[in-house]
């Protein structure tokens, strides 16, 4: 069925930009580093809609929204922001707020509706438009392969827990590659693959919705082995120059107090959370206490083949690292766990196998968001630098960052959000300080260009710069979005809201 369009243009309206005439120039802030690349991300299931169009087949997530009380108010993407019909109006307007790229996620089964065999040109095609059109306008594309989107015919035949599914993954890789070697020069492989393996198939919160730990070990392991390969098609399909990457959701893990026990909560999760996949893909091993953690769980001397890890370990050219909340950890002294607080949803089953009796906690003090995530960019500064510590020849980007609140138009149409202004002004600039004290930091995407379709909370949370009326699709750029536009104009901070509050 064709999603409904209204004949409304989305559009920057002149009355939103405020009058800066009489603003007093402010203070000089300090640059980002040349070639800094400024952005914006959306996904594939998130924006796109069309979700039976031109062939394309349903993924894990079109059964799971479609599944009575898996999403807040029984939402689903089928049109979403209905990114599929209006992106020449969507990239027209990314230009005139000033984007330099645009971070996009491609919906497998689109492309390939069974998840094997040769794609359907009519879904490639989709991608090759929005690639050309966005050269047009001179954003940079920067393309993800999987952004949560099982085809559900791979999910029938076991998911990520089965191994099939990295070698059917190298397949796609390869035919995007062919497709759109010639107009995207920047490859993510994976998108969080810890919420994947963790909130599909440990607690149950995402798609395809499993509560078996086991299953997110399997599924870890898969996806790790997936974006090797997916590393190795995209080499053998693309130009010299083009860049490989992966996108991690890695949490900056901190003990609540400095006791022993806490110590070793945090230890914990830095293992199920981070070295789960930073150790194979960055250093070719899984961290022992790890494997110690998990081995009553499954077999990994079974689970990992000859040849896995150094697959895994392929090079990348960048690692993209996303980045919303601290996670603040702790061992009770009774022994019990309350994962509430984790920032991953409710459930009665744990995202951390192996770890199931460590206790979550939000900071003490701190602003909070719509998701009741606690507001702190000293984490992503924090954050920055220990990897870039750790790999000090690895080139680091920002792919997510940014904050729901409850926006909402006011009597003129304008979308006033001070709130996710301070919240960009802080995180950026914990950005621009990395950056000047020695992390390799080469861009920043902001969550997101635009409200969408939020996962498990369906439309009741928007994180975009640009708010979405979802009974007609129209986009109004809010404050923050103008205020964005300013930041990438001067390549450096202004004040923190200056006129846009």
């Amino acid at each position: 069925m064709t999603a409904v369009r209204p004949d409304i243009r989305p559009d920057v309206r002149p009355d939103l930009r405020p009058d800066t005439a009489s603003q007093p120039a402010p203070a000089a802030t300090p640059p980002f580093p040349t070639g800094f690349l400024w952005g914006a991300a959306t996904a594939a299931y998130q924006v796109e809609g069309a979700a039976r169009e031109r062939g394309r087949t349903p993924s894990i997530w079109d059964t799971f929204s479609h599944t009575p009380g898996k999403v807040l108010n029984g939402d689903t993407g089928d049109v979403a922001a209905d990114h599929f019909h209006r992106y020449r109006d969507d990239v027209a307007l990314m230009k005139r707020l000033g984007l330099q790229a645009y971070r996009f996620s491609i919906s497998w089964s689109r492309v390939q509706p069974t998840g094997r065999g040769p794609a359907i040109e009519r879904g490639l095609d989709f991608y090759r438009s929005l690639v050309d059109e966005l050269l047009a306008a001179g954003i940079t594309p920067v393309a993800t392969l999987y952004h949560w989107d099982l085809p559900q015919e791979l999910e029938d035949a076991g998911g990520w827990p089965e191994r099939a599914t990295a070698e059917r993954f190298a397949d796609y890789a390869a035919i995007m590659a062919r497709a759109l070697g010639d107009g995207v020069g920047m490859w993510t492989t994976l998108n969080e693959p810890w919420c994947s393996a963790f909130l599909g198939y440990g607690s149950g919160v995402h798609a395809p919705g499993r509560t078996e730990p086991a299953a997110a070990l399997r599924a870890a392991h898969h996806l790790n082995l997936a974006h090797g390969r997916a590393t190795e098609a995209l080499r053998a399909n693309l130009p010299a120059a083009a860049q490989t990457s992966v996108t991690l959701n890695l949490h900056q893990v901190r003990p609540l107090t400095d006791s022993a026990a806490d110590a070793d909560a945090a230890r914990r999760i830095d293992a199920v959370g981070n070295r789960v996949f930073t150790g194979p893909m960055l250093k070719g091993a899984y961290p022992e206490d790890l494997l110690t953690d998990t081995e009553r769980i499954v077999n990994w001397p079974e689970l990992i083949h000859e040849g896995d890890l150094a697959a895994i370990a392929r090079p990348i050219d960048v690692l993209g690292v996303n980045y919303y909340t601290p996670t603040i950890v702790s061992t009770p002294a009774d022994g019990s766990g309350d994962t509430r607080n984790d920032g991953h949803g409710s459930s009665d089953h744990s995202p951390w196998p192996g770890s199931e009796h460590v206790a979550f906690h939000l900071a003490e003090g701190k602003p909070r968001t719509a998701m009741n995530w606690s507001v702190d960019p000293n984490g992503l500064h924090a954050l920055l630098m220990d990897v870039s510590r750790e790999h000090p020849d690895l080139p680091l980007m920002v792919t997510e960052n940014g904050a729901a609140f409850d926006d909402a138009p006011d009597a003129d149409g304008r979308v006033h959000d001070p709130e996710r202004i301070a919240y960009l002004y802080g995180h950026l600039e914990a950005v621009r300080r990395a950056a000047a004290e020695g992390a390799d930091v080469r861009g920043y995407f902001l969550w997101s260009l635009m409200d969408n379709f939020e996962w498990g909370y369906g439309y009741a949370k928007r994180f975009g710069a640009v708010y979405v009326d979802y009974a007609t699709q129209r986009r109004t750029p809010k404050s923050s979005a103008h205020w964005y536009g300013e930041v990438i104009a001067r390549h450096a901070l202004p004040p923190a809201a200056g006129p846009y509050a």
